[in-house]
């Protein structure tokens, strides 16, 4: 393979930055190096997608584990449209992708914001989770916001800033702009319009979910933290330590009337017990205001010995609100069910996106 000039920059920049104990940054250089490598070099015939050839070195500075594959790809494809756009508010600019499914029917669709973890972009967050493949199936509108490398050098979502925690304010008015602006674009049922996250995402959106309870009427947490458990990056780390719980200082502003308790919005939550990036108490944490009226022992489907097991805890709250804890054991800091193509993914998992619609679409917002 040729190396251009910017490939040898990118391969210096992912050094550099494998110096400087970042190594998820400098994976994530490496990988998009590799692609626009491939993207130049390859034949015709080639598949910009073919990992194979993808040198071994890339593997070293791979902060990502995943697990053997078990559970076979879904039957159904994503054949939908899948677009890129921008939007644009006084808080600054964020692009984004939306998915429309094949669907030719007259129906208003639910909606899924889809927010991806550190390092992650749509592409690859589409790809982990399957969630377009789902669109197909169930019939359901997809969108993808890009936190942008400018944001946050490592790509993730900002959620431990308190600029980053309040409505009409930082990151929750721009996702929550291009939620609205996906609506007004599509035929978006307003009664079923969801949001879920990875890690920093999920934070994200426990954040969105708390501040904009009249937008989104459900929300899926997977390996994230609760709201108001940091209020800048020595905070959010010891929280996802496990070293620190949601703090009773962190209160809604005077006069905000839409920063409303959690528990008042559906919540169902992804953790995996063997999580050594964000520790599993934040799970426990997310679900405090639920309390527990059932919980049940999965084994592996079919006896697979390679698929783990878990817990789910059924819970309701004295708001109204209803809950689902699932507890994945052994599982590291990743997607559950995931696809191996996808970063962060533990294939060998329940199925987190599959769950994750199923309860979406048994709660739409009431009011």
């Amino acid at each position: 393979m040729k190396l251009n000039e910017g490939f040898l920059d990118s391969m210096k920049e992912a050094f550099a930055l494998f110096r400087n104990n970042d190594p998820a940054a400098a994976a994530e250089t490496v990988r998009r190096a590799m692609r626009d490598e491939r993207t130049d070099v390859a034949s015709p015939h080639a598949d910009p997608h073919d990992k194979a050839t993808t040198p071994r070195f890339a593997d070293l500075l791979q902060p990502r584990r995943r697990a053997d594959k078990a559970q076979t790809e879904p039957e159904v494809q994503d054949c939908g449209h899948f677009s890129t756009r921008r939007y644009v508010n006084t808080a600054g600019q964020r692009d984004y992708k939306v998915y429309v499914p094949g669907y030719s029917g007259s129906d208003s669709l639910p909606l899924i914001v889809m927010l991806h973890g550190c390092t992650q972009d749509a592409d690859d967050f589409a790809t982990g989770t399957r969630m377009n493949a789902l669109a197909e199936t169930h019939g359901l509108i997809v969108v993808y916001p890009i936190q942008p490398q400018g944001a946050n050098t490592s790509r993730c979502w900002n959620w431990f800033r308190p600029a980053d925690q309040r409505r009409d304010m930082g990151e929750p008015s721009l996702i929550a702009g291009i939620t609205r602006e996906v609506m007004a674009t599509h035929n978006v049922d307003p009664k079923r319009v969801f949001v879920a996250g990875l890690s920093a995402g999920g934070a994200m959106a426990a954040i969105l979910a708390q501040t904009y309870p009249d937008l989104y009427a459900a929300v899926g947490v997977h390996s994230g933290l609760p709201v108001g458990c940091a209020h800048d990056l020595p905070s959010a780390l010891a929280a996802m330590r496990g070293g620190k719980t949601r703090s009773k200082a962190h209160q809604p502003a005077r006069g905000d009337i839409h920063n409303v308790p959690a528990s008042r919005c559906p919540l169902i939550v992804f953790h995996g017990d063997a999580d050594a990036t964000v520790h599993p108490a934040n799970a426990n944490e997310l679900v405090r205001e639920f309390s527990g009226s059932e919980t049940v022992a999965v084994r592996p489907p079919g006896g697979d010995s390679r698929a783990r097991k878990h817990t789910v805890r059924h819970m309701a709250s004295p708001a109204g609100g209803d809950a689902e804890l699932w507890i994945v054991h052994g599982a590291p800091h990743a997607w559950a069910g995931g696809s191996s193509s996808g970063s962060y993914t533990d294939p060998s998992g329940p199925d987190a996106s599959a769950e994750m619609v199923r309860f979406f679409l048994e709660h739409p917002r009431r009011h």
